[in-house]
């Protein structure tokens, strides 16, 4: 991706103009695409401040302590800050499509409403009802095992992480991880460099992969590697809640 989209104006505005059949073919192919640059340094400072202001989350999770790696992550209150609150509002109707084909794909159920707003009132009436948005700081040493974001029995397929940090600069290491479990075959890895303001769309748990038979369930995982040096901040919007 090269950087088009102007830094300028509201966030749900540059979250539109990516290109996202190209975003979708990605998704389809690899179980991950990387966007354009979507924050402006001052964004992503901003952002990352917050973890130092503990008013705005319901919780930290010690990595260490759980055995989930190394390193903190805190969960957000409902009560977001408008920058997240409306990328997360933004990313959820040009994802919808994306989960909407693969379900079909797949044979499974596609639950999710046309808003994000219904989406939500159905996680809480179904018992999830915690926020699951998270924003993350690794220093020397910090990884995070591989894992999948799932929360319950209500699930969207699809979650995006921003970088907020300089790669090479601010931080070294720390790539983005995922590896996917092939039908009687090794796992496949692929690692990716998070570039400041830009964001990663994944899998939350698994992708179709075309087979002799059809359409296939690839499950996948997602973690980080070990960050060498620096800090390194990043901002997870998931689009289910927590139970």
């Amino acid at each position: 991706m090269t950087e088009t989209i102007p830094l300028t104006g509201p966030v749900a505005e540059r979250v539109a103009r990516l290109d996202w059949a190209a975003l979708a073919d990605e998704l389809n192919e690899h179980g991950s695409a990387l966007t354009d640059r979507l924050l402006s340094v001052a964004e992503c400072r901003e952002i990352a401040a917050l973890y130092d202001q503990p008013e705005h989350f319901r919780t930290t999770v010690d990595m260490a302590r759980h055995r989930f790696g190394s390193g903190q992550y805190r969960y957000f209150t409902h009560d977001l800050p408008e920058i997240v609150r409306e990328l997360r509002a933004a990313f959820y109707p040009r994802l919808l499509p994306v989960a909407r084909d693969w379900a079909a794909k797949l044979g499974r159920p596609a639950p999710w409403p046309d808003t994000l707003a219904e989406w939500v009132a159905r996680c809480h009436a179904a018992g999830q009802a915690k926020s699951a948005q998270i924003l993350l700081r690794y220093g020397p040493g910090d990884w995070n095992a591989l894992h999948r974001d799932v929360f319950g029995e209500m699930v969207f397929p699809l979650q995006v992480v921003i970088g907020l940090d300089e790669p090479g600069v601010d931080f070294t290491g720390g790539e983005f991880l995922m590896t996917e479990q092939r039908a009687r075959a090794q796992s496949r890895g692929s690692s990716t460099t998070l570039p400041q303001g830009h964001g990663l769309v994944f899998t939350t748990r698994d992708r179709p992969v075309a087979s002799r038979r059809g359409w296939a369930n690839g499950p996948m995982r997602h973690g980080v590697s070990t960050v060498r040096s620096g800090r390194r901040h990043t901002l997870g919007l998931v689009f289910h809640d927590a139970s």
